[in-house]
């Protein structure tokens, strides 16, 4: 199974991560931060809709608290 919400197709994303370096004085850029790649992972949760087990993000459940099922879930993951 992979880590994608079921409603909205969220999935991980990739970004840059820097360090913090001082640099030498007069020399700004000799030691300048490195950057690297990070992943930035979806907070995923395990929730029970209308009898059905799904993976959704920490948005869409907010979304779903407190308003009707029927109106914010796809017809095909509803069934």
């Amino acid at each position: 199974m992979s880590r994608v919400c079921q409603l909205c197709h969220k999935r991980k994303q990739y970004g840059r991560q820097s360090r913090h370096k001082k640099g030498v004085a007069g020399k700004q850029w000799s030691k300048r931060a490195q950057s690297t790649l990070r992943i930035y992972d979806v907070n995923l949760q395990h929730a029970t809709i209308n009898g059905q087990k799904m993976l959704l993000c920490a948005k869409c459940l907010k979304l779903l608290r407190g308003k009707k099922t029927q109106d914010i879930l796809p017809k095909t993951a509803a069934k």
